[in-house]
């Protein structure tokens, strides 16, 4: 038994660096994330790359299956919901949903699914968006932005949010 916990926890080192080193090693901005109860959970580093802004996102504590994450307005958000946030990065007035005709906000992205064990990491790129400040699309905006994981998955239509439920977690976007 012991030799298995020993074993999950070089895994985890090991993964850790690997999204270190795929993301982190170019990463312009970073966010910590946190639950309600203000607890870190993870962290998401974020770059520039073709056509928006790579968001590589690491996470545990959270519940198994498949849960939506955003970039949202404002970085400006407190536990217990996260709503001081504001809705999804909309630079261009866009509607939410990546398979929405007339979408999507630059904060759409696609889900992230949390294994069993509460462990998840997506690598998404945030279209529209940019790291270059000044720019309409920057994260590095006066008044911050923020990533904000979501109780459900999105059904990347409904305008405004997906559906995707409550928020359960987030994190300021800040500059590396």
């Amino acid at each position: 038994m012991r030799s298995a916990a020993i074993t999950v926890i070089i895994l985890v080192s090991f993964l850790s660096l690997f999204l270190y080193q795929g993301c982190g090693g170019r990463a312009g901005a970073s966010a910590d994330i946190v639950n309600l109860n203000g607890e870190k959970i993870g962290r998401a580093l974020l770059y520039e790359d073709e056509g928006g802004v790579k968001v590589c996102l690491s996470v545990k504590g959270l519940s198994p299956g498949v849960h939506a994450f955003h970039i949202h307005e404002r970085g400006d958000f407190a536990p217990p919901d996260f709503k001081a946030a504001g809705g999804h990065f909309n630079p261009y007035g866009k509607e939410h949903g990546l398979h929405n005709p007339r979408g999507a906000h630059a904060g759409d992205m696609l889900s992230i699914e949390i294994a069993q064990d509460g462990t998840g990491s997506a690598e998404v790129v945030a279209r529209g968006a940019t790291l270059k400040e000044g720019e309409p699309g920057s994260l590095l905006r006066e008044g911050g932005t923020s990533v904000i994981i979501h109780e459900k998955a999105d059904d990347n239509v409904t305008d405004p949010t997906g559906n995707a439920g409550a928020r359960i977690a987030g994190g300021i976007i800040r500059k590396m």
